[in-house]
């Protein structure tokens, strides 16, 4: 993926993650995807790593698909959410208080102007261990690392043998350092996930 810096315009909108989503987070996730068109949920929790995405007006989750490796999504244990589109991304994130803070980067917002780029980060997985309901367990080595992503296995190719093709495509937003001028990142969001090798991304 070529790191082409552009121009361009966002919004920064403070959400509230109140009580409704402390008491039910997946409801309140999949209702936020509802309104602003999110598709794609990576979550860290105390136990582990959670994937999601939207089906049919639902977060499926990849503890639904595998519970003995993904933890279920639960606030007592969740540290932050990262629910994410094409478009935008709603980060909810939970403070050294215990206190629960949300904002979502809009892209067709007006209200910021600045720079940005994306680059590519490659996610670790070498090989299939099992597929259900549309989430694709993937280890790596012999270390014993596993996650459940989000995708069906025939769209993850490990050809050749040892390639790590699952990619998180990340956007950073850059604005004019006051002082010297430079060019500095100010925020960070996720855009896409999606298997290298195949058509449909080839060609990042």
């Amino acid at each position: 993926m070529s790191r082409e810096i552009i121009e361009c315009s966002y919004s920064i909108i403070p959400m509230e993650a109140n009580e409704e989503f402390a008491d039910g987070p997946v409801a309140w996730l999949a209702q936020q995807a509802i309104t602003y068109g999110l598709t794609t949920l990576l979550a860290h929790a105390d136990d582990g790593v959670i994937w999601g995405r939207m089906v049919g007006g639902r977060l499926a989750l990849s503890s639904d698909a595998f519970p003995k490796v993904s933890p279920r999504l639960r606030a007592v244990t969740l540290q932050q959410a990262r629910l994410f589109g094409e478009q935008a991304e709603l980060l909810v994130w939970r403070d050294g208080d215990g206190h629960w803070h949300g904002r979502l980067l809009d892209d067709n917002g007006t209200d910021l102007r600045g720079w940005r780029f994306d680059e590519a980060q490659l996610q670790w997985g070498d090989h299939v261990e099992a597929e259900k309901d549309g989430f694709t367990l993937l280890a790596e080595g012999q270390e014993g690392l596993r996650h459940a992503v989000p995708l069906p296995a025939g769209d993850i190719s490990f050809d050749p043998p040892g390639w790590h093709p699952l990619c998180l495509r990340v956007r950073h937003y850059l604005e004019r350092d006051k002082e010297d001028g430079i060019l500095i990142i100010t925020q960070s969001r996720l855009t896409r996930l999606w298997a290298e090798g195949r058509e449909e991304g080839s060609d990042e």
